[in-house]
């Protein structure tokens, strides 16, 4: 499935957010802009589905932290996405969330909507009898209350399957040594050698086989055979053999590995892993200029354009100028003081119009955005 539609009202940088996404999205604008608050409130939909909404908003510092500074004469906030078997097809389902602070006595956070909608019928909506009857339910979502959910569990699935991803090449060589309990959903990558280490031999020499060849396009020295095997330790190691410094090659582990190489192994797999809709942050650092060009492309390679979806930030002019990214794709946060303004290329007369000729309609949105939003356009990003 995915998610076809995000609205958004009063939250963190946005007063209004109401935005078709596409299979792939790839949000750009200046710093500061927005872009990871964008992100957060569709990780904030899954947290709420794994754990509740009480500990996702203090994961986050409270409701006082996500709600728009600029909407201060609106006490609350709203969250409402479409869901669709296809990415630009009709949605299946559609879920709006709304919550506020009680203004005296407990200063609880309570769900002033809640609804649920399957192609189209009503199958929730709360506040209900039951939550007249009892205020404390209204802590509470349905999509943490399994007796509440019934009608509704591919929804929650669905946003629970969704994966955050901003790996750090130092967490993936030795994140086994400073791994915690509680990680939420390993998003920097300690556990990620074990991730792989702990998938069926079969999907995983398949997958290494499919992440060697991408390697290999961009850095010619790699050789394509990856593999994973355990020391005496029992601790997992990603090996490869590499061809530069001697005739016949050498193998080296993941220590030896560059940051690019790991954070690029690591986007691939998780392409490749993850069954929900994927979210990146920059996945270009560390990354070199020719790499970059080649990620969206690549992405496509790795992955069925059926099933996955893919949402990234980014600040590079070189990612986004792929011309097989489509102006829709592609979603400008400007800020403003007023709150951040999302658009989707679609939008863009000039980008669309530099599409059809063959050009970057990317390269433009994003050139337009950073200049709209007061800061100095990068030399190389």
């Amino acid at each position: 499935m995915f998610i076809t539609r995000l609205r958004l009202e009063n939250w963190r940088n946005f007063r209004e957010v109401d935005v078709p996404l596409r299979q792939r999205v790839f949000i750009v604008g200046p710093n500061a802009s927005g872009k990871s608050n964008l992100l957060d409130a569709i990780r904030f939909l899954r947290d709420v589905a794994n754990v509740g909404l009480k500990p996702a908003l203090d994961l986050r510092g409270g409701i006082s932290k996500v709600r728009a500074l600029a909407g201060r004469q609106e006490p609350g906030l709203t969250i409402d996405v479409s869901i669709g078997e296809t990415a630009d097809g009709p949605p299946t389902w559609r879920y709006r969330l709304a919550i506020r602070r009680e203004p005296a006595g407990r200063h609880r956070t309570l769900i002033t909507e809640e609804r649920v909608w399957n192609c189209g019928d009503l199958v929730l909506n709360r506040p209900n009898e039951s939550d007249s009857e009892d205020d404390e339910l209204l802590t509470q979502t349905a999509l943490e209350q399994v007796s509440a959910n019934r009608t509704f569990r591919d929804v929650v699935a669905f946003l629970r399957s969704v994966e955050y991803l901003h790996l750090v090449p130092q967490m993936i060589r030795y994140g086994e040594e400073t791994r915690t309990a509680g990680t939420n959903g390993d998003p920097f990558g300690r556990g990620f050698l074990e991730r792989i280490a702990d998938t069926p031999t079969k999907t995983q020499e398949r997958r290494l086989k499919k992440i060697g060849e991408q390697l290999h396009r961009v850095l010619p020295q790699f050789d394509e055979a990856l593999k994973i095997e355990r020391d005496s330790r029992g601790q997992p190691h990603l090996e490869a053999r590499f061809r530069h410094w001697r005739p016949r090659g050498a193998r080296q582990r993941e220590d030896q590995f560059s940051d690019g190489t790991l954070r690029l192994i690591g986007l691939l797999w998780a392409l490749m892993d993850a069954k929900g809709p994927l979210l990146l942050e920059e996945p270009e650092l560390s990354l070199q200029t020719d790499v970059v060009s080649r990620l969206a492309s690549m992405f496509g390679r790795v992955t069925n354009s059926r099933t996955r979806q893919v949402l990234l930030t980014t600040h590079s002019y070189d990612l986004v100028r792929d011309e097989g990214i489509e102006p829709e794709e592609i979603l400008t946060v400007e800020p403003s003081p007023d709150g951040s303004v999302v658009r989707t290329g679609a939008d863009d007369a000039s980008a669309v119009a530099i599409a059809e000729t063959g050009g970057s309609a990317g390269e433009v949105l994003l050139a337009s955005a950073i200049s709209r939003g007061g800061a100095q356009l990068p030399l190389n990003v």
